[in-house]
């Protein structure tokens, strides 16, 4: 039987033997709960996610009605601004045209498409340019005979369109006898077929206004078609094509520069019963453009001393004006605006041919003129 064990001794009291009371012994530290609080569980470290190291995160994209709604409120405002500057643009090209009288970029459009064709004839297939020059002669022809017969005049277009082969291909071809000769048998047939078909109208009787049908008849043929083949007869000299294209520089420069002068600064009218848009201010810019002008080309491109580009600036400006000026005569007289609508800002394709056709006599007097200097 095993003995009994003698109590423990109490903490807070005495041994039950009677022995004086012990102290009690500090208990252990508890040094978990230093850290965390009983009632609570410890918590679990951050998991730590590796994908998001190695493959970045998706963004936010949007839903699909939401994103519809933003672009068609970006395309409805797009819309707007574009509205709106096409506004500004048909507000500022229509005062240009009320002003000018003509709607300005759609002339530069087909200004540039001819001037595009007429260089690449002139510099890359020179012969080339007599299909050109052709083709403009045909239809101013064309276009003056019509003025000419709606106001009663009694034009006869087939000896008209017959003239222009005989004298353009004779300018490019022939020699000056040929030419000259070709000019007088395109005068003569449009004499004769004039008579027959007055003749034969009248049974007979010779129609009282005969003869101003005739000189009506040969004023086409002497405006339009022998001044173009001038045109031709330069071409054809040895450098003729950088002459024929120095000079329609020239005119292009000179009325672009009156142009621009006279929307700029134009006051005083310089003819007003002829043309009222022309004045004193774009004079004097065509004659500025046109010297500039005519002393780099001739330097550059002529091989002349710069001072006689001057004297073809102003010889060519001072023709280019007296042409332009005699066709608004004859419009005046005719009493129309344009000769045509086949050129859009433009008017009719003499409109464009009325500073070209007498600058062509003056180009080639200036060519036998001032050649030698640059031989010398």
């Amino acid at each position: 039987m095993t003995e009994p064990q003698p109590d423990a001794p109490d903490a807070a009291g005495p041994a039950r033997d009677g022995s004086p009371a012990r102290p009690a012994t500090p208990a252990e530290p508890d040094w978990q709960s230093l850290v965390t609080p009983p009632s609570a569980e410890p918590a679990a470290p951050p998991e730590v996610k590796h994908e998001s190291l190695v493959t970045p995160v998706a963004p936010q994209v949007d839903q699909p009605a939401s994103f519809q709604a933003r672009v068609r409120a970006a395309r409805n405002e797009f819309e707007m601004h574009a509205a709106h500057a096409r506004d500004q643009f048909d507000e500022a090209n229509e005062r240009i045209k009320q002003r000018t009288g003509r709607d300005l970029f759609v002339a530069i459009a087909i200004g540039l498409g001819i001037g595009v064709l007429t260089v690449a004839s002139l510099v890359f297939v020179k012969w080339t340019f007599v299909l050109l020059a052709a083709a403009a002669v045909v239809f101013g022809v064309f276009e003056l005979s019509r003025a000419l017969q709606a106001v009663g005049r009694r034009v006869d277009l087939v000896p008209q369109l017959i003239a222009v082969p005989l004298l353009l291909v004779s300018g490019f071809l022939g020699d000056l006898w040929l030419h000259w000769s070709m000019l007088f048998t395109a005068i003569a047939l449009i004499i004769v077929w004039r008579l027959l078909a007055q003749m034969a109208a009248q049974d007979g009787r010779v129609y009282a206004d005969v003869l101003s049908d005739v000189v009506v008849g040969a004023f086409i043929t002497l405006y339009v078609t022998f001044l173009a083949s001038l045109a031709l007869v330069l071409l054809r000299e040895p450098g003729g094509e950088w002459w024929v294209l120095a000079f329609i520089i020239v005119v292009v420069v000179s009325d672009t520069g009156a142009y621009a002068a006279g929307l700029s600064f134009g006051r005083t009218p310089m003819a007003p019963r002829i043309s009222p848009k022309k004045t004193w201010e774009g004079f004097a810019g065509a004659v500025l453009a046109s010297l500039v002008a005519g002393a780099l080309l001739a330097h550059f491109m002529l091989g002349l001393p710069w001072w006689s580009g001057l004297i073809i600036g102003a010889v060519i400006m001072a023709t280019a004006t007296v042409g332009d000026l005699s066709e608004s005569m004859v419009k005046r007289d005719l009493g129309i605006k344009d000769m045509s609508s086949w050129l859009p800002g433009h008017g009719g394709v003499l409109d464009r041919l009325d500073s070209i056709l007498p600058s062509a006599t003056a180009a080639l007097t200036l060519h036998h003129l001032l050649v030698p200097l640059g031989a010398s």
